[in-house]
């Protein structure tokens, strides 16, 4: 399939249209129509892919009857949708929903994690959820269980598109005990399952190798059928999706070096599972603590 050249920026600016669209029970065609439009001048605009001028857009947005704010959202996002490259400051901290995140786990094709001190969020049960939100200095209390909910639907957006996902985790943040010891034995147990599952790996990249290739930081690296790579880093308070050819050229030679040192899948689930010798297994009939 030929890819289609576009941002993140204008691809978040055309399913923010076809919200619009759908809002207003309205079709592509029934709208090209309504404007006199040529049909597929309203499809580069859906994709995200320009041709269309900023009056053009508040016109359509007018006639679909969208409110003031999202409005505004959409005409700053049609005027920087040619830009490679994509940095959100969240302020405080990120949103409890992660829009942008979640419209390309949609469409991505291979999924590559690398995480340094803990889990990777679409590898976390729902009570290592809980505990590192309430460990943070800056998610509200009142959000915890809202952010949750929103992070268990992004791991259901993934493993309903069966993306082929690939984990590299340091072996250092698997003997950091979040939560009681419940929450750390069912964490383990949890990536035991994942890693059983035929599109999903996890490495260990193992801590006796010292200095090695990740230490930058942890990222996500996506790629999509129609559309570029990208890659995602999550900060405390901000979200950077970097799509320049060059960048992402970085990061995949960061990845190519976590394959050459990180463990085998075998050798690397075998080490999970030595994780809970001597620990006690949860009672399957006495559950967790409620979320709540």
């Amino acid at each position: 399939m030929t890819r289609r050249f576009s941002t993140a920026r204008g691809r978040e600016f055309g399913v923010g249209m076809r919200a619009a669209l759908e809002g207003a029970s309205l079709t592509g065609n029934a709208a090209a129509r309504m404007l006199d439009w040529d049909p597929s001048k309203v499809s580069n605009l859906l994709n995200g892919k320009g041709g269309v001028s900023q009056l053009e857009v508040a016109v359509l947005l007018g006639m679909c009857r969208v409110n003031a704010g999202e409005l505004a959202r959409l005409l700053t996002l049609h005027q920087d949708t040619h830009i490679r490259g994509w940095w959100q400051q969240h302020g405080r901290c990120a949103p409890v929903r992660l829009h942008t995140v979640v419209e390309h786990l949609k469409v991505a094709r291979t999924l590559t994690s690398w995480h340094t001190h803990m889990v990777p969020l679409f590898l976390q049960t729902a009570h290592y959820m809980r505990e590192v939100l309430l460990a943070s200095s800056t998610v509200p209390q009142d959000e915890v269980l809202d952010r949750v909910q929103a992070q268990l639907a992004m791991q259901d957006v993934l493993r309903l598109s069966r993306t082929k996902c690939t984990f590299f985790i340091h072996e250092l943040a698997l003997h950091l005990r979040i939560g009681g010891a419940e929450v750390y034995v069912g964490q383990l147990l949890h990536l035991l399952s994942m890693s059983a599952w035929k599109n999903v790996s996890i490495r260990i990249v193992p801590a006796a190798l010292g200095a090695h290739a990740g230490l930058a930081g942890s990222f996500t690296h996506l790629t999509l059928d129609t559309y570029e790579p990208l890659v995602w880093v999550a900060t405390e308070n901000s979200s950077l999706f970097d799509e320049t050819p060059d960048a992402v050229e970085g990061y995949d030679n960061v990845v190519r070096a976590l394959d050459d040192t990180s463990w085998d899948e075998e050798t690397s689930t075998a080490f999970i599972a030595s994780l809970c010798d001597g620990l006690p297994l949860p009672d399957a009939d006495v559950p967790l603590p409620p979320l709540a």
